[in-house]
């Protein structure tokens, strides 16, 4: 089974990570996933469902989200992060909360269009903060829990023509960090994760338009556009980036928080 497939499929995916979470025990914790339809945060989902968690499954898209929840076992939220009202509708009680809904526009500064910049902060910035705030009470109270943010290498650098992107993912370590600092003495952690790119749908279509555009192969649009400055010349796959959501819940991890762990191929070492 291709990890191409299981990210496509959820129940594939469910079967695919039952070595991933191997040593982590999440029976009886309640999790929340934002962007938990797709990509990583279905990866996410899946993961944390696997090693025991109650999930519940946040995404815009109300099909998917229920999709990934029967199969599962949790469940489906189809909630519009933009609006922050629809953040009292969700539950409070989460022991773990993967903050992971995202979404990317390319443009020059000047030509950025600002309606599109600020509903980009106000997915993954308001929503994200908003969110933490309301289950912080629950965490608190039980003297346990793990705040993990999806952040991204454009959260450690920038690239050009991704401002709205790069401001969000520093401004979402920002938030992790303070999360860290004020939660140390309640038992709850907060890190980010920081994945290079990542073989999602989203990626692949990009990946097959610049090879149009450009007239050279999808390998090569890997290897000399998208991954030209990373030594490690393959897409991270989604479950690896759930690997490290799963480990930073287990029992060796307690002692990490306010951290920012790259999975980026070596992109920030060059």
């Amino acid at each position: 089974m291709t990890s191409e497939f299981a990210s496509s499929h959820p129940s594939a995916l469910v079967a695919s990570l039952s070595s991933t979470a191997r040593g982590a025990d999440l029976s009886g914790r309640v999790a929340l996933v934002t962007g938990g339809g797709s990509g990583i945060g279905l990866a996410c989902a899946a993961a944390l469902a696997v090693a025991g968690a109650e999930v519940h499954v946040v995404d815009l898209d109300a099909e998917k989200a229920k999709t990934v929840a029967e199969a599962i076992g949790g469940q489906a939220h189809a909630a519009d992060l933009a609006d922050p009202d629809v953040i009292d509708m969700l539950p409070s009680g989460i022991d773990v909360l993967v903050n992971n809904a995202g979404l990317q526009h390319v443009a020059p500064l000047h030509e950025f269009p600002p309606e599109r910049f600020a509903l980009m902060q106000q997915v993954m910035v308001t929503a994200p903060f908003l969110l933490i705030r309301r289950v912080l009470p629950h965490m608190y109270a039980n003297g346990w829990g793990r705040v993990i943010n999806i952040s991204s290498v454009h959260g450690l650098r920038a690239s050009a023509y991704k401002s709205a992107y790069v401001a969000a993912k520093h401004a979402l370590e920002g938030l992790s960090k303070v999360t860290a600092v004020e939660g140390a003495p309640h038992g709850v952690t907060s890190n980010c994760v920081n994945p290079g790119y990542v073989r999602t749908p989203l990626v692949e279509a990009q990946i097959q338009d610049q090879a149009e555009a450009h007239g050279i192969s999808p390998d090569d649009v890997v290897s000399d556009v998208l991954l030209s400055r990373t030594p490690l010349k393959r897409l991270l796959e989604a479950e690896e980036v759930a690997g490290a959501v799963l480990w930073l819940c287990g029992p060796h991890t307690g002692y990490i928080t306010g951290a920012s762990l790259p999975l980026d191929g070596g992109w920030g070492a060059s």
